[in-house]
């Protein structure tokens, strides 16, 4: 018996000794994972510590872009990578998850602008230049706003002006003609000073609405007297006012553009507001009649032709510019005025007093139609008249007429009042012409071509005396002894020469000539006293002595 318990306390002693005790029971062996954990832990934890914020670009389509490789760029420093490249919902845009570095937080605002940096060709020159090797990437411009957004749109295209530039905000108004691109420059007087931002067409009022931004201090130029044309870069213009050639910039001379300016015959007016409207006109003469905003409108009832009569043709009065023709014709199918026999073709016409420089303020236009009354009463007429003649174009020429003075008799045409006019230009000439031809129908003809005849038959009788006369003179011409006439007069001529030649002062008979006249001058010289004594008494001649008494006649005995 006591061998049973000794083996029973055996027993239990040994399970007591193999059971472990609590300081047993961690093996160092479970200190490497444990510290491996804590490292992927950490890891993890610095990893999502160290991410920046991920955002959502939304663009047209995502070429050049590769997920994992395009880069997010601010100032050719990497702020970003894209992640994901996928479409949207309805397959109409390329949605690109980027995650962007963790110090890009404050540059992510509702207002920051992206866009794909990609080589470009373009009017301004080539950019982009460095990413044929490198890939595209996206261009990051932070905003200015304080409100956060991690949703943004991608241009194709870079931003016209820095966001935050000091500079002017308008919008334009044209028709599609008229229609710009983004990146137009705006110039003044030839100088780029902004450019085109965005350019877009309504259905509805179908017209282009444009947004231009002006750089500052350019931006002091835009008042409400401004007008903004089109800039084709070349305008040649034939027209009554002849030949014309504006040239805008090199830039404008590619691609066109935007100019603007204020009107000469308005005040330079008042600083605008941000984001305007302004209407832009297709040229410059279209921007500054529209300038001209009051106006007298007449109708000329035109019995002449009005071919090379246009639209904006001028009216002049004695050169100056008072108007400017509205329509050619205006309201066609109207019904004549009363008691005109013919058929008139209606010409609108508008008189504009602020081409003489009155301002806007000082224009009554009832003042001025009792005006333009009391002046057709005194003759004043209209009239066309050629302003080219290497077009043809007419323009519309006011003056008076004092045989018309008093017989004006007012007139309506579609409710509007009727200028007088007269004929003029070609219609003028043309009348002088049929007066011409009238007055040449009634000159007696047949006398004058009796006188004609008679004429021609005495000019016939004398064309052949001087034909005959012309054959003797060529007989006598042919004649031997005439043609000796020549030889004979030579000889003549030499041996006249040399009788001259025999008395020149050297030979021989010269010098006995001057003996002999040189004797004869002493012979009178001698024959002086002689002379004298008879001239004093001529009884000398015949008697010796003077003295001597005169003898008595005596008959013989």
């Amino acid at each position: 018996m006591s061998d049973a318990p000794r083996g029973e306390a055996a027993t239990e002693q040994d399970l007591h000794r193999a059971k472990p005790s609590p300081q047993a029971r961690f093996s160092p062996i479970w200190i490497v994972p444990i510290v491996a954990m804590l490292i992927g832990v950490w890891l993890v934890y610095d990893n999502y510590r160290s991410r920046g914020p991920q955002v959502t670009l939304v663009m047209a389509n995502a070429e050049g872009i590769e997920a994992g490789s395009t880069l997010i760029k601010t100032r050719n420093v990497q702020v970003g990578r894209v992640e994901r490249v996928n479409l949207s919902e309805d397959l109409s845009t390329a949605v690109i998850t980027a995650r962007m570095s963790p110090d890009t937080e404050a540059m992510l605002v509702e207002d920051s602008r992206f866009w794909v940096v990609k080589p470009r060709v373009g009017r301004e020159g080539i950019s982009g230049l460095g990413t044929v090797l490198s890939g595209a990437f996206i261009q990051l411009e932070p905003g200015g706003s304080e409100v956060t957004s991690r949703e943004f749109r991608v241009s194709d295209q870079p931003p016209v002006a820095p966001a935050g530039a000091a500079g002017l905000r308008i919008n334009l108004v044209s028709q599609l003609g008229n229609s710009l691109r983004v990146g137009d420059p705006v110039t003044y007087q030839g100088y780029t000073v902004g450019r085109v931002e965005d350019a877009t067409f309504d259905a509805q009022t179908r017209r282009m609405q444009h947004r231009i931004f002006i750089e500052a201090p350019y931006d002091t130029l835009v008042t409400d007297s401004t007008r903004f044309w089109s800039a084709s870069g070349i305008d040649l213009r034939l027209d009554s006012e002849g030949f014309r050639v504006n040239v805008e910039s090199f830039e404008a001379l590619l691609g066109g553009g935007v100019t603007f300016g204020v009107p000469e015959d308005l005040p330079l007016g008042s600083p605008v507001e941000p984001d305007v409207t302004f209407n832009l006109y297709p040229d410059e003469d279209s921007a500054r009649q529209g300038t001209f905003n009051r106006y007298l409108e007449y109708v000329l009832m035109v019995d002449d032709s009005v071919r090379g009569l246009s639209r904006g043709a001028p009216v002049e009065f004695r050169g100056v510019r008072i108007g400017t023709v509205a329509a050619v014709p205006w309201n066609f199918n109207a019904p004549q005025p009363e008691g005109r026999t013919g058929f008139s073709i209606p010409v609108l016409i508008r008189i504009e007093p602020q081409r003489l420089g009155i301002e806007n303020q000082d224009v009554d236009l009832a003042e001025w139609r009792e005006r333009f009354d009391r002046l057709f009463g005194a003759g004043l007429r209209a009239s066309l008249k050629s302003g080219n003649l290497l077009t043809g174009a007419l323009f519309v020429d006011l003056n008076f007429n004092s045989d018309l003075a008093g017989q004006h008799v007012a007139e309506t045409f579609a409710e509007k009042s009727v200028f007088p006019t007269v004929a003029g230009g070609f219609a003028l000439i043309e009348a002088q012409v049929t007066d011409l031809l009238a007055k040449l129908n009634a000159l007696e003809i047949e006398p004058l071509l009796a006188g004609l005849d008679r004429n021609l038959a005495s000019s016939e009788a004398m064309l052949g005396e001087v034909r005959e006369l012309s054959t003797s003179l060529q007989g006598m011409l042919d004649d031997p002894g005439t043609r000796e006439v020549p030889a004979n007069l030579n000889a003549t001529l030499a041996e006249l020469r040399e009788t001259l030649q025999g008395l020149s002062p050297g030979s021989t008979a010269y010098q006995e000539l001057t003996g002999a006249v040189e004797r004869l001058d002493r012979l009178m010289r001698d024959l002086q006293p002689v002379a004298r004594t008879l001239s004093e008494n001529p009884r000398a001649l015949l008697f010796e002595s003077l003295e001597t008494e005169d003898p008595m006649p005596r008959a013989p005995r």
